[in-house]
């Protein structure tokens, strides 16, 4: 009687076919990686658009309030400890944005009780950001491309390039 050969069959993959396989998803990690970075610089770019409109918004407030515009971010943020609101601590915005620093962005508000300016910066150019932003109590967003500040003489935000 002879017995049937029986081939001793690996199932599995082979060492090349996983090499593909890996080989494959780099080459798909390497073009979804920088698309990826892009979302969220641009995230990042609108969540500080928000974030200089609602210091806009909240300067008005506290100029009814108080009769002035703030000259800091520290007049709009929360008092320390919880305490009441002042002109000095008006409680407007978050200790987050009152700090100056949220979402990869720098926040400032310069200005006499008058007038006022918020900028926005990105901490790492290229990386938080690709654009600075700028308004003041004239209420027109001011966009620049590059590392530098954008001032009241850059373009309208969404405006073409002159």
């Amino acid at each position: 009687m002879s017995y049937a050969r029986r081939t001793n069959r690996r199932r599995g993959f082979s060492l090349i076919e996983l090499l593909i396989v890996i080989a494959i998803i780099l080459i798909i990690i390497t073009m979804a990686v920088p698309q990826y970075n892009k979302v969220q610089m641009y995230t990042r770019e609108t969540a500080a658009i928000k974030a200089v409109q609602t210091v806009r918004d909240m300067q008005v407030q506290y100029q009814s309030q108080y009769g002035r515009f703030a000259k800091s971010l520290t007049e709009l943020g929360p008092a320390p400890g919880g305490g009441a609101s002042s002109p000095a601590s008006a409680g407007l915005i978050g200790s987050d944005l009152a700090l100056g620093e949220k979402g990869g962005y720098r926040f400032a508000v310069t200005g006499d009780g008058n007038n006022y300016a918020v900028t926005a910066t990105p901490i790492t150019y290229g990386t938080s950001g690709s654009r600075s932003f700028y308004m003041d109590q004239n209420m027109v967003m001011r966009e620049h491309y590059g590392p530098e500040p954008a001032t009241p003489n850059d373009k309208e935000l969404g405006q073409a390039q002159k």
